[in-house]
């Protein structure tokens, strides 16, 4: 059965890198070529950066999942969790202090090999292709506060849960599914006004008429907004971004100020009419309803599995700790879950598809959203040849070049 898993994992190991070759050649063999409907507004010399910038981040991303699948086998397969886990049960901690140290040790190893390759895609890849905007001081002091906050959290997190886990071993799973639900609610509360602020500096849209404009849009869908603003996103980087936060009568509208340069009032207004689709579809809610049912299948898996004998033996392990058995059902469910990719990936693009379209509906003109998409993904240097196969299974939205195609078709 070992050997068994091990081939299925390097089976789905294969398959990315596959996927990963495939979008690539089909990106040499057609990257030069100017998409319909994209004439006059990409030129040659900028689908070339385009290409080599997804080929280079490409390469760097399949660098990454090798060597992170390299030292995932070496861990659960080579000993070295056996070892690992051996070495903190001689401290004789208690099972929530235990459980804490095993990962937390175990996330700030991996964030320490994960730095060379963080360090290269900011200050070589980025830097570049003329995105990265940050200082080594910058880029240090957002490691540290990211590194703090995420240690804290993982730790109220982690502790709540094996709390729960040691007082409730026969329904523990529903209550960490229960949790796990109230914390990312938590989350998605606080941190535009807690954590967001630690990163950026927001401020009241500058852009004049801009922000009357947004609240007279959302007016006609029956909604209000507290605050309109915008980020200084480009002390880091040149991309591009737009986006809703908060809940209720607390909704805010986030704009980059990189947006604000590259695109048009009425092209602004369309990116977020679209973001307004997604709000009035109830496609968020939709999504958070769909994550928190898998969540709860998956607690009921891991409660069955991890309390099961045989569970270390399929990985041709015997006595480990319970923090060891966790760590062998997330490996296990990471095979399983990967083929399901594609139908999330399908799921997020029918959703883009119908925020499109109430865009064109509630701005009545689909060239404001097709302009605005071509500008994006020109600014961004966004892969306009990726293969339909790879598209189809990783993409959360679809290949800019087919909305635009589809807006266009709306507009005729």
């Amino acid at each position: 059965m070992t050997t068994l898993i091990i081939l299925l994992y390097l089976a789905v190991l294969t398959f990315g890198c596959g996927l990963h070759f495939l979008n690539n050649r089909h990106l040499k063999q057609y990257g030069r070529e100017i998409p319909p409907g994209f004439e006059g507004a990409v030129d040659p010399d900028t689908l070339a950066k385009s290409s080599a910038y997804t080929l280079v981040k490409g390469q760097v991303s399949l660098v990454r999942s090798i060597f992170d699948s390299v030292l995932t086998l070496l861990f659960v397969f080579g000993g070295f969790m056996v070892w690992y886990d051996g070495w903190l049960a001689g401290y004789s901690l208690n099972f929530i202090t235990a459980g804490l140290a095993f990962f937390l040790l175990l996330s700030l190893a991996k964030t320490v090999l994960d730095l060379p390759f963080d360090l290269y895609n900011h200050f070589k890849v980025e830097s570049r292709f003329g995105f990265n905007n940050m200082s080594l001081g910058l880029w240090c002091a957002d490691l540290v506060k990211s590194l703090l906050l995420s240690t804290l959290f993982f730790a109220i997190l982690a502790a709540a849960a094996f709390w729960l886990i040691q007082a409730a071993p026969e329904s523990w799973w529903l209550w960490v599914w229960a949790l796990m639900v109230a914390f990312g609610l938590l989350m998605m509360l606080i941190s535009p006004y807690v954590i967001e602020p630690l990163f950026f500096k927001f401020e009241p849209l500058k852009v004049e008429g801009l922000a009357e404009d947004i609240r007279e849009m959302m007016g006609k869908t029956g909604l209000s907004v507290s605050k309109v603003l915008q980020v200084d996103a480009s002390k880091r980087s040149g991309h591009s971004n737009a986006y809703f936060t908060g809940f209720g009568k607390q909704k805010r509208v986030v704009l980059y100020d990189t947006l604000l340069e590259q695109l048009s009032k009425e092209e602004i207004l369309a990116v977020l009419a679209h973001e307004l689709g997604h709000m009035k579809k109830k496609h968020i809610l939709k999504r958070m309803l769909l994550m928190a049912g898998v969540a709860l299948f998956y607690c009921w898996l891991a409660h069955a599995l991890i309390g099961w004998q045989g569970l270390p033996m399929l990985v041709g392990l015997e006595k480990v700790s319970f923090y060891a058995r966790m760590v062998i059902f997330f490996f296990l469910s990471g095979i399983l879950t990967f083929p399901l990719t594609p139908l999330f990936s399908s799921l997020s693009r029918k959703d883009e598809y119908e925020a499109d379209r109430f865009a064109c509906e509630l701005q009545g003109n689909p060239e404001d959203l097709a302009t605005a998409l071509i500008q994006m993904s020109k600014e961004n240097l966004s892969n306009l040849h990726p293969h339909p196969i790879y598209a189809r299974f990783y993409y959360s939205h679809p290949p800019v070049v087919v909305r635009v195609q589809k807006l266009r078709r709306m507009a005729d």
